[in-house]
């Protein structure tokens, strides 16, 4: 039909409205929102760990321009620090944020992926994660609690702890009661130790009380803000039981998947970010920490004794043979850990380690 023939037909006012509403029809259909609440195990404001989270959450509001809005909650706001997972499996809420070790109780394979005793460290936990099976097999174990986990960043190699007193041979653990949780807990323990799972915010006043005679927690910035040289004396490195620590976040997995995919691809890409941010926070941070610890609150820095390391090194291989036996899961994980952290040792070995020995001379403690 020719258009003066339309025109005519229809009426030049009606083939006016008509164009009128399609111009003014809008270019974009609006979006759907979504609403999620993230509940952590940590205390509030606490830094780099508890901020993570809430830069996390703000980071994908802006990437997804309001589309995917995350309010976050510390430990006890919401829900009790070591109830973050078992809220986010049942779908109370959407995600959390805390670390893998403390889901030992329900699945042992959990504790591989945040720290092994003597294990890899921060970059080679990473590597596996990314460039090995190691997130793929985190998948699969939180897959049965209906979660989707992502790596959440590392805290570097962590310091061994606050004691009450000196650690001179490996009778020093018998009867020692700390706070260490995970496969190094586990050590403690099989030194004849008493380990006692305790969250952040407790820590100080029960080291301070005597509850517990030592305690790990992470490092010298957050170990310093937590007051923890007022009440021990010593602080040992290194942290043979967290050479690499890391974090996570995790999702409610149908709630993960009800995202449209471009939210879910922005989640992951916001999650790999902040993972970075993660661990150069620490490094940046934890030397400065370390100084004022030492300078100003006179804090004795002791190393354990080689011959102790030897024999926690000999007691983590029984430990993590142990737990792995636990679940067919946790033995294919351990196999996994092992092997690759063979590949990266050897070359680590040649390259980092033979850096740092030839460093002449070393970096001062103190200025």
């Amino acid at each position: 039909m020719k258009r003066r023939d339309f025109l005519k037909k229809v009426g030049l006012g009606t083939a006016a409205a008509v164009g009128a509403s399609t111009l003014a029809a809008p270019a974009v259909i609006a979006q759907k929102k979504y609403q999620w609440r993230m509940v952590t195990t940590w205390p509030p404001k606490l830094p780099v760990l508890q901020d993570g989270c809430e830069r996390l959450a703000k980071r994908i509001g802006e990437l997804t321009d309001g589309r995917l809005q995350i309010q976050v909650f510390a430990a006890g706001e919401l829900v009790p620090a070591l109830e973050s997972f078992q809220a986010v499996s049942d779908g109370t809420v959407e995600a959390g944020s805390g670390a893998s070790y403390y889901w030992a109780g329900k699945e042992p394979a959990t504790q591989w992926f945040s720290a092994v005793p003597f294990g890899m460290n921060g970059q080679g936990m990473s590597t596996w994660f990314h460039g090995g099976d190691g997130l793929k097999l985190w998948e699969e174990v939180y897959a049965p609690f209906n979660l989707i986990p992502r790596p959440g960043g590392s805290t570097g190699v962590q310091m061994g702890g606050w004691f009450r007193k000196r650690i001179e041979t490996i009778d020093d653990f018998k009867g020692l009661k700390m706070r260490i949780p995970g496969l190094g807990g586990k050590v403690v323990a099989k030194a004849g130790g008493t380990v006692v799972l305790t969250p952040g915010g407790e820590i100080f006043t029960n080291l301070e009380r005597g509850v517990i005679d030592a305690t790990e927690w992470v490092g010298p910035l957050h170990d310093l803000r937590l007051g923890l040289y007022k009440a021990a004396k010593y602080y040992y490195y290194p942290g043979w039981h967290e050479p690499g620590t890391y974090l996570e976040y995790f999702f409610n997995k149908k709630a993960f998947e009800s995202l449209p995919k471009d939210l879910q691809h922005i989640v992951n890409a916001a999650c790999v970010e902040n993972e970075h941010w993660v661990l150069a926070q620490f490094e940046a941070q934890n030397g400065a920490a370390l100084q004022e610890l030492i300078t100003k609150h006179k804090v004795e820095l002791v190393k354990f004794p080689d011959e102790v390391l030897k024999k926690l090194a000999k007691l983590a291989e029984e430990v993590n043979e142990e737990e792995a036996a636990k679940s067919p899961i946790a033995k294919k994980v351990n196999e996994s850990f092992k092997k690759f952290a063979k590949v990266v040792g050897t070359w680590g070995m040649i390259s980092e380690k033979a850096y740092y020995d030839s460093i002449v001379p070393p970096y001062p403690l103190k200025d």
